[in-house]
This record gives structure tokens, sequence and C-alpha cells, in this order.
């Protein structure tokens, strides 16, 4: 199992789980995303945007995921999901100030498509993704190490027998 996606286009790599913490403000959504390790990575983040308030805004992560990535349309609802889970119709914030209102931030509406700018002190209505930069090397499953130890164990018991 994949948990974590790269995306070529923008060389990030999106966390597989959209809904790992829950609805929480953007402080503890920025703190939450600062503090997380994955994969021996501790530099995960949320993700950008651009200054764009309205639909289609593809030159944010958020909305290339939304557009690009998984296909969806402007005005919505969310119809792919792609391989994330708990992946929801709502609203995910980015890590990115409102430069014109410092208490506000961006966020991406995945119900319908849409990025626009909302308070910072909002509680319980936006949700958080973790994205980093770059690839992330695959983590191997203890399926695959025990699979490897069979190919190995065969390995030997086939030259000893060979031997014999």
């Amino acid at each position: 199992m994949t948990d974590a996606f790269y995306d070529t286009d923008l060389d990030i790599t999106w966390l597989r789980d959209a809904n790992v913490n829950g609805q929480m403000d953007w402080d503890a959504a920025v703190s939450w995303a600062d503090g997380f390790s994955f994969g021996g990575y501790a530099d995960w983040r949320l993700p950008t945007s651009d200054a764009c308030d309205q639909f289609n805004c593809t030159g944010s992560e958020m909305g290339h995921l939304y557009y690009v990535e998984l296909g969806n349309l402007a005005g919505g609802p969310l119809t792919n999901t792609g391989g994330f889970l708990n992946m929801r119709s709502v609203a995910y914030w980015s890590g990115t100030d409102h430069a014109p209102q410092p208490s506000l931030a961006y966020y991406f509406s995945m119900i319908v498509g849409l990025q626009n700018v909302a308070g910072k002190d909002i509680q319980g209505l936006f949700y958080a993704m973790a994205v980093r930069d770059g690839d992330v090397t695959p983590v191997p499953e203890p399926e695959t190490y025990a699979l490897m130890l069979a190919g190995l164990a065969g390995l030997a018991l086939a030259r000893r027998l060979r031997r014999a």
C-alpha cells in the first residue's frame, strides 16, 4: 500500500490520508504539519496557494491536485479522489497567509473547487493535508521483508541441496 503520492508536475509528495487529524483552525494546522514526521521525513507542511480567489486556481498546489491530477470540475462536486484515503468534500487549509490581511489565510474547497480566504481562527470547519517538497522513498511493508527472507532461505536451501 502506498502511503504517499508523488506529483511529478510540481515535484511534491502528498500524504495519502487526507484526514489525519480532523478539523482544526489555521494555527493548529500549520503547527501540526510543521511537526509531522512520516517515512523518515520531518519537512512536511501545508500546501501553498497563489493569490487567486476563485475557481480554476491551478497555480496553487491544492488547485493543481483538484483540477489537474484528479480531474475534478469547477463547481463540484468532488467526484474523483484518486488513491487518497479519507478525502472529503470539505475545505482544506493552505499554508499561505493572505498578505493584505494577516488575520486571513487561503483555503481550498474540495466541495466545489474554489480557492478563497477565511479567518485563521475559524474553528471546526477546515481540515489539513500534509505535503512536502520532492519525492519520498517508499517504505517497504513487513510482507515485503518476509517475502525477501523466504526467497533468500529458498536460495540457500537449493544451494545446500545441490552441494549434497
